[in-house]
């Protein structure tokens, strides 16, 4: 099949194009061409940018599918549908978890559970905002696309390329071993999904043109922080009160309904399920390859050793 993906080299995307190569298909990449630039030679790259509404290179074009990873605001999705309208097949939208209204959920979260009220203010994408703007992103499809839209509402992503840091702290501070300063709260519910799993269930959606919502969840029943913790490593967990910048850590347990999220609708359609230690260790190889640089989240050597003390 020959497939758009709007977005294409950053992770999840990255992700998703690295599938489509392996099970035949044909993608094309559309993006602004300043990233990834080294990556998937031979695979066809158009330049846009949606910031700015520059679909011109998409003009009088078809495709079987569309990927959208990269449509954070409902102008991203008004402006890509103009520009594709009935030129493309299905519409496989990457939304988020955090479209769910954790207020109104009950001990688990499925796709029919409520979600946020739409947000079509100023755009601007913040902790505030991200959830409803993706809501009313999903609306919008909806509404012009009907059966032909499929949404796909990832937890946290982990595995190699995540640039982000979070999974990859414990992933690292686990490898070292020792005494490992964690936060207090170890019980807390946790999922992550491994890249790879997210990007086949978006595979799976098009060549089985299947519409609906698909939560991209994992593990599932969810393991407690300190069990993800214990996977990454032989090490002695050492509780330490106060506020700290723990990656993965929920800001206060009425967030813990966002990690007790049903991947069952997934799983019907295929989704893979690796396991944690795989993740884990796929994510600590590919860190070491690329020379462990310095993370963005997570507590430094230093502080942990003076918390230690």
């Amino acid at each position: 099949m020959h497939i758009l993906v709007l977005g294409g080299t950053s992770f999840v995307g990255r992700g998703i194009v690295e599938c489509l190569l392996e099970r035949g298909h044909r993608p094309t990449l559309f993006n602004r061409g300043r990233t990834g630039v080294d990556l998937f030679a031979g695979v066809e790259r158009v330049v846009g940018d949606r910031d700015s509404g520059d679909y011109t290179a998409l003009a009088g074009r078809s495709w079987d599918a569309v990927v959208d990873v990269t449509g954070y605001v409902p102008r991203h999705v008004s402006e890509s549908v103009a520009a594709l309208d009935d030129r493309v097949g299905r519409y496989v939208f990457v939304s988020t978890g955090l479209v769910y209204d954790r207020s109104a959920a009950s001990e688990v979260i499925t796709e029919a559970s409520p979600r946020l009220p739409p947000w079509r203010g100023s755009g601007v994408v913040d902790d505030d905002t991200y959830g409803p703007l993706k809501v009313a992103c999903e609306d919008d499809l909806l509404a012009h696309f009907g059966q032909r839209a499929s949404l796909v509402r990832p937890g946290w992503v982990a595995g190699p390329n995540n640039r982000n840091g979070g999974f990859t702290y414990w992933v690292r501070r686990g490898a070292r071993g020792g005494r490992v300063a964690v936060p207090e709260r170890l019980d807390q519910p946790m999922q992550v999904i491994d890249v790879r799993d997210l990007a086949a269930l978006v595979v799976l959606l098009i060549e089985q043109d299947l519409p609906g919502a698909y939560s991209a969840v994992g593990p599932w029943p969810a393991v407690t922080l300190g069990e993800l913790i214990r996977a990454c490593g032989e090490a002695d967990l050492i509780p330490v009160a106060g506020d700290f910048d723990w990656p993965l850590l929920l800001p206060d347990p009425s967030w813990d309904i966002m990690f007790k999220i049903s991947p069952a609708a997934a799983h019907e359609v295929g989704m893979p399920r690796t396991p944690l230690a795989r993740t884990v260790a796929d994510t600590l190889a590919w860190d070491r390859e690329r020379g462990e640089p310095p993370l963005v989240w997570g507590i430094t050597e230093e502080q942990e050793a003076e918390l230690l003390r």
